[in-house]
C-alpha cells in the first residue's frame, strides 16, 4: 500500500512540474517583447488549459472505454469533445480580439482556407488524446508484466514446495533403509539410529518449510546425519568431515547439502573393500563451497534404494533459489567420485 501511495504522489508531482514548465515557458520567451497578459493568455495559456482539459478527461475517464467494449463511444465522445473545445477556444479568442481591428484578407487567393485553422486545432487537440492513450497503455503493460511476474513467483513457490515435500520422504526412506539393515546384526545400533532419526525428523518438520536457516543449523544437521549413517559402517570405511569451526553468520535455504551427503554414502560404501568418504565445507566472502568425495562403487540396476531423485531434486531447487549464483559439478578422479557445490549467499 505504501509503494502504491508513493507512486501516486510521484506521478502527481511529475504532472504538476510538467504543467508549471509548460505554462511558464511562454511567459519567459515573451519577456521583453511587449506582449500583454491578455495576449499571452489568448495565444498560449488558453490553448494549454484546453489541452489539459482534453488530456485529463481522457486520462481518468475516456481511455478506459477504449480498453473495454465501449470503443465506439470513446471515439464519438472524443470527436464531440474536440469540436466543443475548438469552438470554445475560438469564441474566447474572438471575444478578446474583438477590440482589435480585423486583419484584412489577401485578395490574391493565396491565403489559407477559412477552415484550415480549425483543422490545425483539431490536430493539436489530438496530441493530448494520444498522450493519454500512450500513458495508460504503458501502465497496463506494466501492470500485466507485474501480474505475470507474480504468477511466475507463485508457480516457482509451488514447485519449490513440491520439491521440499518430495525431499522429505526420500530422506526418510533412505534413513529407514539404513536402520533396517542393522536390525538383525546390530539391534543396539538400530535403536540408537531410531533415536537419532527422531531428532533429524524434528529438524525437518521445524526447518524445512522455512525460507532460510542459519548456516550453523545446517552444519549441525549434516553432522547428525553423518553420525547416523556412520553407525552402519564397518571398519573398512573411513568418514572424514572438515566443517568450519567458527561458522559465519550466513543464512541459506534448508537441506541443500543433504542429497550430496546421501549420495556419497549410497555409492561410497562397500561391504568387502576399503573405502573413504569425506565432506568439506569452506566459506569465504559470502560464498559457500561444499565438497563431497567418496570411493566409487556404483549400484547395480537391481538396487533401487533411494530411487535416485535426490541430486535431480537438488538441481531443480538450486535453479529456483539461486539462479545464476551457484555451481554444481561432479566427476570421477582416480577412482573417487567428487561432487562440489558453490553457493553465493550475498547476492541481492
Amino acid at each position: 500500500m505504501n509503494n502504491k501511495q508513493n507512486n501516486s504522489k510521484l506521478e502527481l508531482y511529475i504532472h504538476i512540474l510538467i504543467w508549471i514548465v509548460l505554462f511558464f515557458l511562454p511567459a519567459s520567451f515573451s519577456w521583453g517583447t511587449g506582449r500583454t497578459w491578455t495576449q499571452l493568455f489568448t495565444h498560449f495559456w488558453l490553448q494549454l488549459i484546453l489541452m489539459a482539459v482534453v488530456f485529463y478527461l481522457n486520462y481518468f475517464l475516456l481511455v478506459k472505454w477504449l480498453f473495454s467494449d465501449r470503443k465506439v463511444l470513446f471515439f464519438i465522445t472524443n470527436l464531440l469533445l474536440l469540436v466543443a473545445v475548438i469552438y470554445l477556444k475560438n469564441e474566447i479568442f474572438s471575444y478578446f480580439q474583438s477590440s482589435r481591428p480585423p486583419v484584412p484578407r489577401k485578395k490574391d487567393g493565396f491565403g489559407p482556407p477559412e477552415g484550415f485553422r480549425y483543422y490545425i486545432d483539431f490536430l493539436i487537440y489530438l496530441i493530448p488524446v494520444a498522450f493519454a492513450i500512450a500513458i495508460n497503455s504503458g501502465k497496463r503493460i506494466q501492470q500485466a508484466e507485474k501480474m505475470r511476474q507474480e504468477a511466475d513467483n507463485i508457480k516457482l513457490e509451488s514447485e519449490l514446495q513440491h520439491l521440499k515435500y518430495q525431499l522429505q520422504p526420500h530422506f526418510f526412506f533412505n534413513a529407514l533403509n539404513n536402520i533396517y539393515s542393522m536390525i538383525d546384526f546390530a539391534p543396539e545400533k538400530a535403536k540408537q539410529s531410531i533415536h537419532s532419526l527422531s531428532k533429524l525428523m524434528r529438524h525437518l518438520l521445524q526447518k524445512s518449510d522455512m525460507e532460510s536457516i542459519s548456516l550453523s543449523e545446517e552444519i549441525d544437521f549434516l553432522n547428525k546425519y553423518i553420525d547416523l549413517m556412520a553407525l552402519r559402517l564397518n571398519d573398512k570405511t573411513k568418514v572424514y568431515t572438515d566443517f568450519p569451526g567458527k561458522v559465519p553468520h550466513l543464512r541459506i535455504a534448508p537441506l541443500l547439502f543433504i542429497s550430496i551427503v546421501e549420495n556419497a554414502f549410497k555409492h561410497g560404501v562397500s561391504a568387502t573393500q576399503p573405502s573413504d568418504i569425506s565432506f568439506k565445507m569452506e566459506v569465504q566472502d559470502g560464498e559457500i563451497c561444499f565438497t563431497a568425495s567418496n570411493s566409487n562403487f556404483p549400484k547395480n540396476e537391481a538396487d533401487k534404494s533411494g530411487s535416485g531423485i535426490g541430486i535431480e531434486n537438488l538441481r531443480k531447487r538450486l535453479q529456483i533459489l539461486y539462479p545464476g549464483h551457484h555451481e554444481f559439478s561432479s566427476c570421477l578422479n582416480k577412482g573417487m567420485y567428487i561432487a562440489e557445490l558453490k553457493i553465493e549467499t550475498d547476492f541481492p
